[in-house]
């Protein structure tokens, strides 16, 4: 073995589902495991499933998992020899591996040297140009000046698209349709990732309109071997951000696939690179490839390779860090049949995909897939962290099995308690397009009616059963004996928000166990079949069917015919329509989060739609505007501060409704 690097105990240096992931494989292996957490997470199961854990720290206002220091120092308190960064956070950062070889660990991952060469997006753009790698035409250059990226821009001709050299997941990329909306989405675009990642400085690339996103996954050791493991199609994406990825490619063939996976060999040979690392590209209509960028680390996508080779590639990442060459070559590697996988998020889709947090009172996953996740119910979602809390991912011998599979899998799974886009996943395997193999990086912008619409005919029914539900739930629909009162038959007007959406629902009890439920002027007659404390069998009109639910107060969680709804009871509520609205002038926070830019202050003039100040949440940054016209009279919070979902930050007067001459 050329320079072995043996170790015995790994330290996970990331939380959640990763850092679960990573045990497992160092398990099978023989290795002790080590887990670090910040305070926000000491009940999280990837604590639990560690043989030792150590904490490092308060989750703000430097985030403990990028603590360098903290880090280095749990590895030596708990006597682990080797570190595994896992994904995002720390992964692909150069002063990390350095610190880990300073300090005598073996870092899982490849040297401090590659990852500089390749993190920095204008770097390896030029290292990939002189190693004959196709890239798309652009700027990479040292002047940053706002003039100068004008120029360039213009030189490349629009549309363009601006990147962020450092980090990744979609932060700090804009597309840029005109010379008009340059500056503007230019300021945006380095304010992101100067708060993401530190640095504000961008590259210019020719923007490629409706390609796919193609990935390689190579592998190589220090023997000099270098490896692909095939293709990824990653381009169902929201905002840069990646919703559904695939293995193989429905666009990809074996001619091509070689090319490609050649292509990639050559580049990671190039700069020497040692373990696991993807190389992205965009493929255009035509069949051409360009390079994006080189991730030097273990992708979130990676069980889709995993499922149609059978190789466990955090296994590979732990021999080939301990010195040991590839277990294959290439011509060993095989694949098989067809997976895909879907990235199970805390977001409010209908209210533009905004992050999450609070407590997941149920989780269930589903039988038959393959889910990573490090939740149980009753487990908190921090407001710090990445938005992404599970995996789910289905294997079968053809595509379009593989689709079927998840799409039950994903209808199946529980999760109440927090909104989550588990909908709009299903939505989107069910789609047509994507079922046909023919989705883009524009799949979701152009079919955004079908994936986000409201379905008017299922929310009708899960409003039926959620008015159901409540009156069950509070204890007005069972008494003491098995008679029936004057009070039970007489209808019972209920009113709640059904996903944000005002209903009025009456019900009362006809029969035991039978329901009279009415809404929009017609009857239904509801029949309960079955009830527990957390799922109920019942048959309405006619049709036999299952809800799981839970209650906490006046909120009612359920997930009916794999759609999850939340129901707020207001029918005792006194809050008045127009406090729920905002049209008051106050501003709420949306979400958990973190102040980081206020653009208002007391005594400015503001119209509907003004920006009055950013929080950061999950990785992202929200721009929360006024609603009404009007005069600041109070900025609540102050630039860094933390504040909860629903505080008032920021107040305005609006302006005296002017009377119409009509309504005189």
């Amino acid at each position: 073995m050329k320079n072995p690097t043996p170790f015995d105990k790994v330290l996970i240096a990331n939380r959640g589902e990763i850092a679960l992931r990573v045990m497992r494989s160092a398990r099978l292996l023989g290795y002790r495991t080590v887990a670090v957490y910040s305070t926000a997470d000491a009940q999280a199961a990837h604590v639990a499933a560690a043989d030792q854990a150590v904490c490092i720290g308060e989750p703000l206002p430097a985030q403990s998992y990028l603590r360098i220091p903290a880090i280095i120092d749990a590895a030596r308190a708990s006597g682990a020899d080797a570190i595994h960064p896992g994904y995002g956070f720390l992964a692909e950062n150069e002063d990390f591996a350095a610190a880990c070889r300073e300090a005598g660990l073996v870092f899982i991952g490849p040297s401090p040297e590659a990852i500089r060469a390749m993190g920095d997006k204008a770097g390896a753009k030029r290292l990939m140009i002189e190693a004959g790698v196709p890239c798309i035409p652009g700027y990479q250059g040292d002047d940053q000046g706002e003039q100068r990226l004008s120029e360039e821009a213009a030189r490349i001709g629009y549309p363009v698209m601006i990147k962020a050299t450092a980090g990744g997941g979609g932060r700090g990329m804009r597309l840029v349709k005109s010379a008009g909306e340059f500056k503007d989405l230019l300021r945006s675009a380095q304010s992101e990732a100067k708060n993401a990642f530190g640095d504000a400085t961008v590259i210019l690339e020719r923007a490629i309109i409706e390609p796919r996103h193609i990935e390689i996954q190579v592998f190589a050791d220090r023997f000099g071997n270098a490896v692909h493991l095939g293709e990824r199609d990653c381009s169902v994406q929201r905002r840069h951000q990646k919703v559904i990825e695939e293995a193989p490619s429905p666009a990809v063939n074996a001619e091509l696939r070689a090319r490609m996976g050649a292509t990639a060999v050559a580049a990671v040979k190039a700069i020497g690179y040692e373990g696991a690392g993807t190389l992205e590209f965009l493929l255009d209509r035509e069949g051409h490839y360009y390079f994006m960028e080189m991730n030097t680390r273990l992708q979130v996508e990676h069980p889709v390779t995993e499922a149609i080779t059978g190789l466990d590639l955090v296994e590979w990442q732990l021999r080939v860090a301990a010195g040991e060459a590839l277990p294959l070559a290439q011509d060993a590697i095989t694949f098989s049949g067809h997976a895909i996988e879907v990235r199970l998020c805390a977001e409010d889709v209908p209210a533009g995909f905004m992050p999450q947090s609070g407590t997941l009172r149920r989780w269930q996953v589903p039988k038959g897939l393959r889910v990573e996740h490090g939740l149980r119910s009753g487990a908190s979602i921090p407001p710090f962290y990445d938005s992404m809390i599970a995996k789910l991912i289905a294997h079968g011998a053809t595509r379009d099995e593989a689709r079927r599979r998840l799409l039950r899998g994903v209808e199946d799974t529980v999760a109440l308690g927090v909104r989550t886009n588990q909908e709009f996943l299903a939505r989107c395997l069910a789609h047509r397009v994507f079922a046909d193999g023919a989705a883009t990086t524009a799949f979701i912008a152009q079919n955004e009616a079908d994936l986000i619409g409201a379905d008017d005919e299922a929310n009708a029914r899960a409003a039926l059963i959620g008015a159901w539900l409540l009156h069950e739930t509070a204890g007005l629909g069972r008494h003491a004996t098995g008679g029936r009162s004057l009070a039970h038959s007489l209808p019972l007007g209920m009113r709640f928000s059904l996903d944000g959406v005002e209903q009025v629902v009456s019900v009362s009890q006809t029969q035991p166990h039978t329901f009279r439920v009415t809404a929009g002027g017609r009857e239904h007659v509801l029949q309960s079949v079955s009830q527990g404390e957390q799922e109920a069998r019942f048959i309405l009109d006619g049709v036999m069917d299952t809800v799981a639910f839970d209650r906490d107060g006046s909120s009612l969680w359920l997930r009916q015919a794999g759609r999850p709804h939340v129901l707020e009871d207001r029918t005792r509520a006194a809050t008045a329509r127009a406090e729920e609205g905002g049209g008051d002038g106050r501003v709420r926070a949306s979400m958990n989060g973190r102040v980081v830019a206020i653009f208002a202050a007391v005594g400015d003039k503001v119209a509907p739609g003004q920006p009055l100040l950013t929080l950061e949440a999950m990785k992202m940054e929200h721009v929360h505007s006024s609603s009404v016209h009007g005069v600041v009279t109070a900025v609540l919070v102050g630039a860094g501060e933390q504040v909860e979902a629903r505080r008032v930050v920021v107040e305005v007067q609006p302006e005296p409704r002017k009377e119409l001459p009509n309504e005189r």
